[in-house]
């Protein structure tokens, strides 16, 4: 196999390579990939593969917390996945989820992302599944609720099982995209 598999926190990352995984985000996006987007992704474990035109794949996971019956969950929150145009369906994007899952699994309660239609049957092939329950964001002056992301939001159980839908999810808030 040419292709290596690369992870590292954000910290350890060369200003380079941290540039390189950049561009590579703003290209596999169409250039829709805001400097909110890219904030989002940074501050955890990039997973990455590299083949002999550059990265190929792409994603990393955050720590975030959710709100869900009373309770504040450490939680592993996938972002900015993507694989190049010409490596899709080639099993990159499993082997960046096979990283991240790892570390979800590892040092989260449970995992948690917002599948675009594109990715969503990639993320339920792994046994992640969507939450059917609402879905909200503690924002600054209060609780808002994001019906655009029921549906959307996927939870991977990680190290002690999916939480009981009986409550809205309420995670924390952020600039940009909040889920």
């Amino acid at each position: 196999m040419t292709e290596l598999l690369h992870t590292a926190h954000t910290s350890e990352l060369d200003p380079a390579v941290r540039q390189e995984i950049r561009a590579f985000l703003d290209a596999a996006f169409d250039n829709d990939f805001s400097d909110d987007d890219w904030d989002h992704t940074l501050g955890g474990v990039h997973a990455w593969v590299r083949d002999t035109r550059g990265i190929a794949a792409h994603g990393s996971v955050i720590q975030r917390r959710v709100l869900h019956r009373g309770r504040s969950l450490r939680v592993g929150y996938v972002e900015a996945v993507a694989v190049r145009s010409d490596r899709r369906r080639q099993g990159l994007g499993g082997r960046v989820m096979d990283a991240l899952e790892r570390v979800i699994g590892t040092a989260y309660r449970v995992g948690a992302l917002s599948a675009s239609d594109e990715g969503a049957a990639l993320y339920a092939a792994r046994g992640w599944q969507v939450w059917p329950g609402a879905i909200a964001a503690l924002g600054p002056d209060g609780v808002v609720a994001l019906p655009e992301e029921e549906g959307t939001t996927y939870l991977w159980p990680g190290t002690s099982g999916l939480p009981a839908v009986s409550d809205a999810l309420v995670f924390d808030w952020r600039e940009g995209d909040v889920l």
